[in-house]
């Protein structure tokens, strides 16, 4: 394993110093922006701290992904797009750093202006900015993109743009877009959309899935696809940004290809096998006992594990409650008894793994334990009567027993709630007053093999309770217009958190997410508390108030009882082969976008 330049120490005292630095932004142009404080790489940086430099250019890195693709925009609800697309060939006007919690620097912009109270903001493109085609980027391109995006994109650039009072053309090439809300995120937002070609969406309609490639900024473009099985990515020898210092060091392959399998044991066989040259594993007890084939034991591959200072994000079933037997939170609450977790993590893990504690647990963002204390229970208060409870009080997982596969101790417990809520076992089916049982459908992807062992042992407990699921397998297009459309009772969720949690937010767990498609509030829950906190968050002016209002989030997250979660890594394994390289300095987001293939490089 190569060193982590940042420990979990270095990372406190790294927030510490923000809590110590008012923000500095003034409305005169910078090569960069920073949520809070300055950017820590100065105007003249010659490239980002995390990226080597003088990292070789050529070779190839191919990766195996379960289930397929029918749809080349990855920027609509319609449709399945490949991963990476829009990671490889499309760029925004800033670029992120991996390696600060939230700071951006000029990409197809050269510099970025905003007001102390960031009240709006002003790119100004560089002049040199060019599409895949050779076309300059334009203002136009620019003003239509974010427009699109905004009305007829996907759900998720929405919220951002119903916040732009109005977007302007300022100069020959710099755009200014002034808010309607205090949102201190807002001028950062404003920087990270991808910028299209107007040209090449002339005449056609936006919103549908189509697989025309799209014409991009990229340091790459789409050299070959086919739909479900594989797509190509060539780096453009006459890439505009090359020279860049922000790309210095990175997108060093000249071809990164995507090869598409239908399960996750079929991508493992084939990285076993030499089709593909990186694989990442999640199975911990896996990693330890099935990583011993023959190119591992001659060196041709190795095991690398990386670091991070991450949240732990959410993972786990979540329960919709939309549907009426999830509504009520002790129902939930005995959902999450019946779930013995340290049974199934010694099981599928060997114990090795932690669980996910909270929302933003393994960070300074997440709740504390006990009651409420401070500017915490202030954000709070007054929303105490209508709080699930433990919200304020405090609230933890219930613990089950490694020995066993049910604990007996938490199914009484889950019992008498269940009773509570109205629901009684009768002739060993758990049903209501009115005699209709509980039962609801557990949506999973195909494929998705470490998941379905996780559901099968928690069908088993659930049987103890009188509750027998209808588990549905559907294909990956399938289950994303299922989870899109909320058509499940409980289902596989997955979302990952940063430390710079802002207005995504909204998308995760707001409110309009409750009938409209699309977003990531799978759950359905409705909490004007939650809206409250990430309210607070985006208008934070100090790093104090942003840590006390994402921690208050938390615990309305986590006491709302919405996901049974399970594991997380402080660590991504990543099994490749020993012609592929990373830097020894690894960021503080560890292996995350930007990361891998970015930063690494082939030599023989």
């Amino acid at each position: 394993m190569r060193p982590v330049l940042f420990t979990w120490l270095h990372w406190i005292a790294f927030a510490a110093v923000f809590l110590l630095t008012a923000p500095s932004t003034h409305a005169e142009p910078q090569h960069g922006i920073a949520m809070y404080g300055r950017p820590a790489l100065p105007p003249d940086f010659v490239s980002l701290p995390y990226a080597n430099p003088d990292a070789p250019k050529g070779g190839r890195i191919v990766f195996g992904e379960p289930g397929g693709f029918d749809s080349l925009n990855p920027y609509i609800l319609k449709g399945s797009a490949p991963w990476g697309l829009g990671l490889h060939t499309v760029e925004s006007l800033m670029g992120r750093s991996i390696d600060e919690p939230f700071t951006l620097y000029g990409l197809l912009a050269e510099s970025v202006e905003t007001d102390e109270a960031r009240t709006w903001v002003e790119f100004t493109l560089r002049p040199e900015a060019r599409f895949s085609d050779g076309s300059p980027v334009t203002i136009d391109d620019l003003m239509w993109s974010y427009e699109t995006l905004g009305t007829k994109g996907h759900p998720r650039y929405h919220t951002a743009w119903a916040k732009v009072a109005k977007m302007e053309q300022t100069g020959e090439r710099s755009v200014r877009f002034t808010f309607n809300t205090e949102d201190r995120e807002l001028a950062l937002l404003m920087g990270m959309r991808p910028i299209l070609k107007m040209a090449q969406w002339e005449g056609k309609t936006f919103e549908d899935a189509a697989l025309d490639v799209p014409t991009g900024t990229g340091p790459y473009v789409v050299a070959g696809f086919e739909p479900g099985r594989y797509i190509t990515f060539k780096r453009n020898p006459d890439y505009w940004g090359k020279d860049l210092a922000f790309n210095r060091g990175q997108h060093n392959f000249d071809e990164i290809r995507y090869d598409y399998f239908g399960d996750g044991d079929v991508v493992f066989q084939a990285f076993t096998g030499g089709e593909t040259s990186s694989h990442r594993e999640t199975n911990s007890a896996k990693w330890a006992s099935h990583y011993d084939f023959a190119a591992i034991q001659s060196g041709e591959v190795v095991k690398s594990e990386i670091e991070n200072q991450r949240p732990s994000g959410i993972t786990g079933f979540v329960m919709n409650t939309r549907e009426p037997v999830f509504a009520d939170w002790r129902v939930r609450e005995a959902m999450l008894l019946a779930f013995n977790f340290e049974f199934i993590n010694q099981t599928l893990n060997g114990g090795t793994e932690p669980r996910i504690l909270s929302y933003f647990s393994n960070s300074v963002l997440a709740m504390g334990a006990g009651p409420a204390t401070g500017k915490v229970a202030d954000l709070l208060a007054p929303f105490a009567a209508d709080l699930p409870p433990g919200t304020i009080e405090g609230y933890a997982l219930p613990e089950g027993n490694a020995d066993r596969a049910v604990d007996r101790g938490n199914l009484r417990k889950a019992t008498k709630l269940l009773e509570e809520a109205g629901w009684t076992v009768h002739g060993g089916t758990l049903t209501n007053a009115e005699g209709k049982p509980f039962t609801f459908e557990l949506l999973l992807a195909s494929g998705a093999t470490e998941t379905q062992s996780i559901a099968d042992i928690y069908i088993e407990a659930l049987k103890n309770l009188g509750i027998f699921p209808t588990v549905t397998t559907v294909d990956s297009a399938q289950y994303k217009e299922r989870t899109n459309n909320y058509e499940f009772g409980m289902a596989w969720y997955t979302r990952a958190l940063s430390l710079s949690p802002g207005n995504e937010q909204f998308l995760y767990w707001g409110a309009k997410g409750v009938t409209e498609p699309g977003s990531r509030n799978w759950m359905g829950m409705n909490s004007p508390a939650a809206e409250a906190m990430i309210k607070a968050m985006v208008e934070s002016r100090s790093q104090e108030d942003f840590i006390a209002a994402t921690q208050a989030l938390d615990r309305v997250l986590t006491a709302g009882r919405y996901v049974i979660p399970v594991w997380f890594s402080r660590v991504s394994r990543i099994a490749h082969s020993s012609h592929l390289h990373y830097p020894d300095r690894i960021p503080l987001y560890g292996d995350w976008p930007g990361f891998q293939p970015e930063t690494w490089w082939y030599e023989e």
